[in-house]
């Protein structure tokens, strides 16, 4: 051991230096331009460029948007407005045709009396996403679900809600807080029954219907919990087939006898009454939450060492990832009728939100894939030393991880699913982008209108959009473990 200490080290000093001002050209708005503006040659010319196309764009676009008009029942209304209050020559935006036909961007072609029920649904989601968006955050999730319980009432309040569903809701809201204070844990079992209950909300129908598919699970679990024990891989295998056997056989006639014993249904709404924004988030968010598993699935699959699960697995991913959106969406609307028995009805959002799904889904396991790749060999073997069987060390040890470095791929691909929405309006879908704007030009009052419909619709992508991706940064940020 070496005796040099502090007292010893001639470079060690005892007095402070005295305070000095920091140099002129080093602080304020001065650094931050030289540092983020004018770093260099490169970065002076591309930031005086970047000044010269907003102000070309500034110049060219400002009197359009200056003098728009909100408020009128035609196109030729806001001509003639606009024509008055600025001039003959003068041009303006027409927004208000977002004013006039907002309900078809966003609703569709959703019976209007029945706005309040997908209002309903979409903010009842926020209580089924706490515990898994907001699970370690009281601060954020109380605040989301707060405000989210605020809106949402006063909308259906606004929409003309039936009062037994505002009481509903509002229990629901209160429970869901009630209950995130307390433990978020609490709000799980609401996870998994949302979805359900979200199709029974928007499409309605009889309630039978999603209690029996919630039968099949329960019953194969029962068969795994009396199987698995002795032969695990039997268990598994008698819950699945038990699961399917019970929806294909049995489900649908236990819902109708029990429709006739006991009514308990709200009005149907049928599947091309969707469409604009409402079309878009039901298929975003069913595609977001079950591509994610399935991409998890697809990912460990690849790595396996199985080689016939690891061939098959490669196979699928390879050939989705090798083929255009819109051709699985022209099979989901036209092929997929080929191959099924003669008189069966496939809803036609079902079928295009599980080719999306599947879609996703291989670009998910690529993006997870990298996530397990990219851990480091030690991690795998101390799992091993620590005698933990495959799926506890996935469980616990590997895909934390893996899912946590995979998080900027992950949300990449979120985003460009639910962009991709837009697609469907190809198999005859109103998507808010395409055919929504086409049906509002149709009527002779709006025929003419353009550029206003695209920008409100490109607004509301870009918000969703955008907070998706903020959020992605917070959870990145919240799981970061590195040592500074």
């Amino acid at each position: 051991m070496s005796d040099t200490h502090a007292q010893t080290v001639p470079f060690v000093r005892d007095t402070m230096l005295p305070a000095a001002q920091p140099p002129d050209n080093q602080a304020g708005a001065v650094r931050w331009l030289r540092e983020n503006l004018f770093a260099g040659p490169v970065n002076s010319v591309l930031t005086i460029a970047g000044i010269l196309i907003i102000f070309f764009l500034v110049t060219h676009f400002w009197d359009w948007f200056a003098h728009s008009v909100w408020n009128a029942s035609s196109l030729s209304e806001c001509r003639e407005i606009i024509s008055a209050t600025w001039g003959p020559d003068a041009r303006g935006a027409c927004f208000a045709v977002i004013r006039e036909r907002w309900n078809q961007l966003t609703f569709g072609f959703y019976p209007s009396e029945l706005y309040w029920r997908p209002t309903m649904t979409f903010g009842l989601q926020m209580i089924a996403l706490a515990p898994v968006l907001f699970a370690t955050a009281l601060v954020i999730r109380r605040t989301v679900l707060v405000i989210t319980a605020v809106v949402t009432l006063a909308a259906m309040i606004a929409l003309g809600s039936p009062m037994i569903w505002l009481v509903f809701a509002a229990i629901a809201f209160a429970g869901g807080i009630y209950a995130s204070e307390r433990n978020v844990r609490w709000l799980v079992p609401v996870a998994l029954i949302y979805p359900l209950a979200g199709i029974w909300f928007l499409w309605g129908g009889s309630l039978w219907t999603p209690i029996f598919i919630l039968v099949g699970p329960a019953l194969g679990w029962v068969a795994w919990r009396i199987l698995g024990k002795r032969l695990p891989g039997v268990g598994m295998f008698a819950a699945i087939l038990v699961t399917i056997l019970f929806w294909m056989i049995l489900a649908g006639d236990a819902a109708n006898d029990a429709q006739n014993l006991i009514p308990m249904s709200i009005e149907s709404v049928r599947s091309d009454r969707f469409g604009g924004f409402l079309l878009s988030v039901t298929i975003g968010v069913a595609g977001i939450a079950l591509s994610l598993p399935i991409g998890i699935v697809l990912a460990l699959a690849r790595q396996s060492d199985m080689f016939l699960i690891k061939s098959l697995s490669v196979m699928f991913i390879e050939f989705i990832r090798g083929v255009p959106l819109i051709t699985l969406l022209f099979v989901a609307s036209l092929l997929l009728n080929y191959f099924l028995p003669p008189g069966t009805t496939f809803d036609i959002i079902l079928r295009v939100i599980i080719m999306v799904t599947i879609f996703a889904a291989a670009y998910m396991a690529e993006v997870i894939r990298g996530g397990l790749a990219a851990l480091p060999r030690g991690q795998y073997e101390a799992a091993d030393a620590l005698g933990l069987d495959y799926w506890k060390a996935q469980r616990l040890i590997v895909l934390p991880q893996a899912l946590k470095i995979s998080i900027p791929g992950i949300v990449s691909t979120f985003i460009g699913m639910f962009k991709d929405t837009v697609l469907v309006t190809f198999v005859g879908l109103y998507d808010p982008l395409k055919s929504m704007p086409d049906a509002i030009r149709a009527n002779i009052e709006w025929k003419g209108i353009y550029w206003e419909p695209f920008i409100f619709v490109g607004a509301i992508f870009f918000i969703i959009c955008f907070a998706m991706s903020r959020y992605s940064m917070y959870l990145e940020r919240r799981l970061q473990r590195d040592h500074k």
